[in-house]
Parts: structure tokens; sequence; C-alpha cells
């Protein structure tokens, strides 16, 4: 087990549709090999919000996925981010992991941005997922996710959720302010790694991408509206003796999500 868990948030412009100059872009951002253990790139860092999923859409086969099974393998750490994929005739907005041994994990978006109309293009997700790395559960979440603390909720299942996103500079104060709220509450590390510059459709983000520990407080934000590179150590005793000292999480109400 690794009490400490050394993550890498890499706040990034992406360029419109164009998966192979973004997974270039992104191979000037990496850390050198073994910098980190953990690797976290935006929501769809290899093509930016897009509506069309159809045209630009790659499969767990597709060169994308495959390059995070090979730069993960060849830097020794994880490389997590969501991506366009299509599988079964149908489109997802992908959370993938992808681990140093070739592991790959998958969580599919559950909360589809209905004011922006990605329901129209896309297919919702009905698995909650938690990822085991390095001794740590882990809680993968997209965007438009984080407003709904049940869907979050921890269950004593997880000690770091992530939150990967193209949240708009117009809405940013809601961003600021519902990752400390995740993080109060279920009483876990929070990652909120947010994309930077204009998208096709002419939507501007600001980054504002932070890491958050169990208590509420941000120890690591972004300095700039720019690329940047956030690094910072997690502690594992950190989580468990917070829990222990301050017990909310055995109090906490039981909830029934139905599909």
């Amino acid at each position: 087990m690794t009490t400490n868990l050394r993550v890498t948030a890499i706040q990034m412009d992406i360029v419109w549709e164009n998966p192979a100059a973004n997974r270039s872009q992104i191979e000037k951002l990496l850390p050198a090999r073994e910098n980190s253990d953990v690797v976290i790139l935006p929501e769809m860092f290899s093509t930016g919000f897009t509506p069309n999923g159809k045209l630009v859409a790659e499969t767990m086969n597709g060169s994308t996925v495959r390059w995070m099974i090979k730069s993960a393998a060849e830097m020794n750490y994880a490389i997590a981010g969501s991506l366009v994929i299509q599988e079964n005739r149908k489109i997802y907005n992908r959370f993938v992991w992808a681990n140093p041994n070739g592991e790959v994990v998958k969580y599919d978006k559950r909360h589809l941005f209905t004011y922006g109309k990605e329901h129209l293009h896309y297919t919702q997700g009905d698995k909650r997922v938690i990822i085991n790395y390095a001794g740590w559960r882990i809680l993968p979440q997209i965007c438009y996710d984080l407003r709904f603390p049940v869907w979050s909720r921890n269950c004593n299942d997880y000690d770091l959720a992530i939150y990967v996103a193209s949240w708009p500079a117009t809405r940013i104060w809601i961003w600021d302010h519902l990752l400390v709220a995740r993080a109060i509450e279920n009483q876990a590390y929070i990652i909120g790694v947010n994309r930077v510059g204009t998208d096709g459709m002419g939507l501007e983000y600001s980054g504002h991408s932070q890491i958050i520990n169990p208590k509420g407080e941000i120890i690591q934000k972004s300095k700039i509206q720019g690329e940047e590179n956030m690094n910072a150590i997690l502690d594992f005793e950190m989580v468990q003796n917070w829990r222990s000292f301050f017990p909310a999480l055995e109090d906490r109400d039981s909830f029934l999500i139905s599909q």
C-alpha cells in the first residue's frame, strides 16, 4: 500500500476535435518518468466538450486509449481523464483510467448536461465505479456529476474523488464551492481538473483546478488561467485520522438510487 499518493493534475487548453494534436500536447506536459503516481487530465481531453460525438468517437482499442496504456507503462504512473468512446453503437463520455501494468478501468458519465444538450448526443452511464490503486479507493466523476451529492456520497468506500471537467468560466464560482463541499461532506480528498481556453463553440474556460483535503482545505489551486501542472502528495493517514477524530460519516443517511 502507498501511504502517500503523488498526484499531478494537468490543467490544459484543448485543440477542438483533434485527438492527435491533444495527445502531442499532453506529452509535453506529462511529468518525468516515475515522478508521479497518478496523472489526471480534464473532461474530453482529446477533443474538447463537443456535441459531435459520432464524428470524433473512438473505441476502447482506438488511438487515444492505446496511447494512454502505452504512456502509463512507459512513465510508470496511472493516467486518467475522460474522452468520447463508442461501444455497442452507443456514444459515451467515458472516464478512462490506465494503470502502468496495462489494466484499464472505465466509468461512464452518469449526469449528462441537459442544459447543454449532452443527453441528445451521449448515453447515460448507470454504474458507480471505485478504482483500487496503490491501496487507495478512488471515485471517478465527470463535470456535471459534481452537482449531485447523492451520486458522490461516500459510503465508506472511497478515500479520493476525482472530478474531470469542462466547467465554463461563467459558472466557475459554483465549481469552486461545490468541490469544497464534496470534500467536507465525504471526508475525502477531492481533485478537480478543469480545462482552460476557448472551445469550438466559443465557450471560455478559466481552469480553477484544485486539490482539497478531507477537511475542506485547499492544498493546491491553479495560479493562472492557462496551462499548468499542479502537484500534491496525498496523505492516507490524514484521511484515517480525520475520520477517526470526527466520525461524521457514521451518521450519514442511506440513499437508494434508482436506475
